[in-house]
């Protein structure tokens, strides 16, 4: 039977790359129990329907604050969810499923896509994404570092 690999410890925020997306982009991620998905920033957002079914398209900005490394990234809507923001507010939003590395760490993700230029974080990890990987100290930031090469990455 194979065990498997006791959950590590992330701090309420991490640096996570996303090496499917582009090669070197790392983004400050809040990572928050009390949301069930995750949410990545995807300002000038667009859904092209096509026979294969819907693909987003949106602007990617890892940097807080600038939009100098940003990059336009296309991937398919993996279905589209209705999800309640903090203040109640309810949304209908793409979801897409990505690759992230957190640490040495490569697991997919589901995010669902929104503009997050109000909020102070780029990336938002929710529990769907922590779940049976990681514990959290809210105490701390940034226990795992910088992410490892994604090519190194388990």
């Amino acid at each position: 039977m194979t065990r498997r690999p006791e959950p590590l410890l992330v701090g309420w925020r991490e640096w996570v790359a996303l090496p499917v997306l582009t090669e070197r982009a790392i983004v400050k991620a809040k990572i928050d129990t009390g949301a069930l998905t995750s949410a990545l920033h995807a300002p000038r957002l667009s859904i092209t329907t096509t026979a294969d079914g819907s693909v987003a398209r949106f602007l990617l900005h890892p940097a807080q604050r600038t939009s100098a490394s940003s990059v336009w990234v296309e991937l398919p809507v993996h279905e589209f969810r209705t999800v309640r923001s903090s203040n109640g507010h309810q949304q209908r939003r793409p979801a897409v499923v990505c690759d992230i590395v957190l640490g040495s760490n490569r697991f997919p993700v589901e995010f669902t896509l929104a503009d997050r230029s109000s909020m102070g974080f780029r990336m938002l990890l929710g529990r769907s994404a922590l779940r049976r990987r990681f514990y959290v100290d809210p105490g701390h930031s940034y226990l795992r570092g910088q992410p490892a090469d994604p090519k190194d990455a388990r």
